[in-house]
């Protein structure tokens, strides 16, 4: 079985891709999303979010909502809104957000390479997530959110990708938030052999972001005993190389200081951070530094170099933080269950730290450097896990330029 293969795409004709494009299923609640929908009968929203054509009391998990969600891709079907290709193709994807460009390859990858971790991991998932995508899958018997994948940039692989975008696009849009998406469809069997065999010859893929969508998709194609001829043995990625991602900051906030006053906390972190106060907000500039604002004030914080660990998770900025300060000061030491902790996407700003804290809803926040692609492929490459909330990605994949249906 090939590490990638094309396969034939479900997407909207190019004059309705506007009307149908809708953000991921997961960056929108049911309330966002049902009025992002709004007056847009071909969102696909409707699709991945179909708890909004049902009642408002509705369960998202409810067994109603896939049912709906299945009923919906079918009448988007029936009325011409989407089309099926007439043969296996790629699809290189570009997106533009300001003066960031990538530029990546539509593939479905192989189930079975993820089983044996050639397609590498670097987080844990949960059972409840998990699950509502094996439903979603199930219902539909189709991918439609694909997983975002990357891989060591390589210039031939790079180069060829790059080649496809100086033809004509078949879809050229900006989305209302400002990024734009650009599409091409690749049906040259020469070019479409080369990108297989490239792609083969590499050691492994990474997740990037997806990680209950892979999942989901293996234990699907578990249940269906996919062959190696079986569509339903891949699942629907984009992969782009790794040079071209981006990483913003995932910063912290917390809700109080664990019984301690603003003078007693800021003796706590000198232990093991050189502590400076600022005039102005604090994004760090460079790994081990940090940004600290505590009762109107900013601080830049620089972890002591005999705190340091070579080990890939230990290292990680994020897990810094965590062992030397949010855990020994703060008292928080279990980030992914803690109420006291919340994390807040760089794409938000320093100044949606400031709100917090000054509102009272937060008592203390800090801004981290963003995690590298590097140090996200060196977790996975030694197979452990990153801390949650390690890495926040930008710009965001669209739901519904390209969905894979398993037969």
């Amino acid at each position: 079985m090939p590490l990638i293969r094309p396969f034939a795409g479900l997407r909207p004709v190019p004059a309705r891709a506007g009307d149908v494009i809708a953000p991921p299923y997961d960056v929108l609640n049911s309330e966002e999303a049902r009025q992002r929908a709004a007056g847009r009968p071909w969102s696909f929203l409707h699709i991945s979010k179909a708890e909004i054509d049902l009642p408002e009391v509705t369960d998202p998990y409810d067994a109603s909502v896939y049912a709906r969600a299945a009923l919906n891709l079918q009448a988007m079907i029936e009325h011409g809104i989407l089309q099926r290709d007439d043969q296996a193709c790629y699809y290189v994807y570009r997106l533009i957000m300001g003066d960031h460009t990538q530029t990546g390859l539509v593939a479905v990858a192989s189930v079975a390479d993820y089983d044996t971790n050639r397609i590498r991991k670097h987080e844990f998932t949960r059972p409840a997530k998990e699950d509502d995508r094996v439903r979603q899958i199930e219902a539909l018997h189709a991918q439609t959110g694909p997983v975002l994948l990357a891989y060591k940039s390589q210039a031939g692989i790079d180069q060829l990708i790059q080649s496809v975008t100086t033809h004509t696009p078949d879809v050229d849009l900006k989305a209302d938030d400002g990024i734009a998406h650009t599409f091409w469809v690749v049906k040259d069997q020469a070019v479409i052999d080369e990108l297989t065999a490239g792609f083969d010859g590499m050691e492994a893929l990474y997740i990037a972001d997806g990680h209950h969508r892979s999942a989901a998709a293996s234990r699907v194609a578990a249940v269906l005993e996919a062959g190696p001829d079986d569509m339903s043995g891949y699942f629907l990625s984009v992969i782009f190389p790794h040079k071209q991602m981006q990483i913003l900051d995932y910063n912290r906030v917390v809700r109080d200081l664990n019984g301690l006053s603003v003078s007693e906390l800021l003796e706590n972190v000198a232990t093991a951070f050189d502590v400076e106060e600022q005039q102005a907000a604090v994004s760090p500039s460079r790994p081990g530094e940090f940004g600290m604002y505590l009762a109107g004030r900013w601080y830049r914080l620089t972890i002591n170099a005999d705190r340091l660990s070579q080990d890939p998770v230990a290292r990680l900025d994020v897990s810094l933080l965590a062992a030397n300060l949010l855990q020994p000061v703060l008292g928080i030491s279990d980030p992914r269950t803690d109420p006291r902790i919340d994390f807040v996407g760089g794409i938000r700003g320093l100044g949606e730290l400031e709100k917090r804290v000054d509102s009272g809803e937060m008592a203390v926040a800090f801004s981290l450097f963003p995690t590298s692609m590097e140090d996200l492929m060196a977790v996975a490459d030694a197979g452990k896990v990153m801390p949650p909330k390690s890495t926040w990605f930008e710009p965001k994949l669209v739901d519904g330029l390209v969905s894979h249906l398993l037969d």
